[in-house]
């Protein structure tokens, strides 16, 4: 006999029922036939899967090992049903969402409103310093959406097929310790900063040249610089040691000052790719309204970005987060 999944389930409801009895009325079956069952199922195994006396049922080893399996096994089952039939239904849903992010400042907004907009839906998320890394895991259907940042007007590389959308263009800006000479000023020159110790976030990008030469037109070639994640570089700060680069929707932590660099010499591009071809490709209209909708949310908890903005035409949001997916 062959093992197959109503199998399990029979092995399921007498594990959590503790009877054979009571999983037969359970199941909607004669407990004669759910016994004899039971016995077939044991036999294709190799052994017994529960013990049983007056007090019940109670799984043996190898009974918990089959369940072990089958609690995996089944509502992986369930969910490749459902979301079969959604598909073959027409609905516009997806039963899993699985995100990726390179240091972005809306995944959790992302997360926040999909999960509000489809609370049936398994959501999933993957952190990674390399946007690489994350377009291969498109490529390959471990992923099905990527949050990432890039420099200027650099794109990842095309060589994989992804498409890649710009949720918004921010300009890079710094954030200093509040007691800085440079706190207090409504933005920083570049050169003011010369014999400073840096800061920043690692990534496989292009943003060291881009930074590196900011500073070259300023005059100056850049001293030390760490790399460290945010919560470090938020530490090094704090600590007098350097000073960071930070995105200008960094939320303002107590203590520390964020401040716009004159003439925006550096900015980042805040980019979501999928494959087109994939499944999740056809559920990309609704994954952007949230990521602008998520930015949207961003920008309303700093009024200082938001006031910059209203000065400066062409950065911020790039698509409306009121977009209208097509479905």
């Amino acid at each position: 006999m062959n093992l197959e999944l109503r199998h399990l389930r029979v092995v399921t409801a007498i594990a959590e029922t503790g009877s054979v009895t009571k999983a037969a009325s359970m199941l909607g079956l004669a407990q004669p036939a759910l016994t004899a069952q039971l016995q077939r199922i044991e036999r294709a195994l190799g052994g017994p899967l529960f013990e049983r006396d007056r007090r019940g049922a109670r799984p043996t080893a190898l009974g918990e090992l089959v369940l072990d399996r089958a609690r995996v096994l089944l509502p992986a089952m369930k969910g490749l049903q459902d979301e079969a039939a959604r598909l073959a239904g027409g609905d516009a849903a997806m039963s899993r969402y699985r995100l990726g992010g390179v240091n972005s400042p809306i995944l959790g907004r992302l997360v926040h409103r999909l999960t509000a907009d489809q609370p049936t839906s398994q959501i999933t998320t993957y952190v990674s310093w390399s946007v690489d890394e994350l377009a291969r895991m498109i490529l390959s259907g471990r992923l099905d959406f990527a949050l990432s940042g890039v420099c200027g007007d650099a794109v990842p590389s095309a060589e994989l097929g992804l498409s890649w959308l710009a949720i918004a263009i921010d300009p890079v800006w710094v954030l200093l310790p509040e007691g800085h000479a440079q706190a207090a000023a409504d933005e920083v020159d570049l050169a003011d900063l010369a014999e400073e110790r840096w800061v920043a976030a690692p990534g496989d990008g292009c943003f060291g040249d881009c930074f590196a030469a900011a500073c070259a037109r300023s005059g100056f070639t850049p001293r030390k610089m760490y790399e460290t994640d945010v919560r470090g570089s938020i530490d090094l700060v704090e600590a007098g040691e350097a000073i960071a680069l930070c995105q200008a929707t960094f939320r303002p932590v107590p203590g520390l000052a964020s401040r716009p660099i004159k003439g925006s010499p550096l900015r980042w591009r805040l980019l979501l790719g999928w494959h087109p071809e994939a499944q999740a490709g056809q559920f990309a209209d609704r994954v952007i309204k949230h990521a602008a909708g998520g930015y949207a949310d961003i920008l309303d908890r700093n009024p200082p970005y938001r006031a910059w903005l209203a000065g400066h035409p062409g950065f911020g949001a790039q698509v409306n987060p009121e977009f209208e997916p097509a479905v």
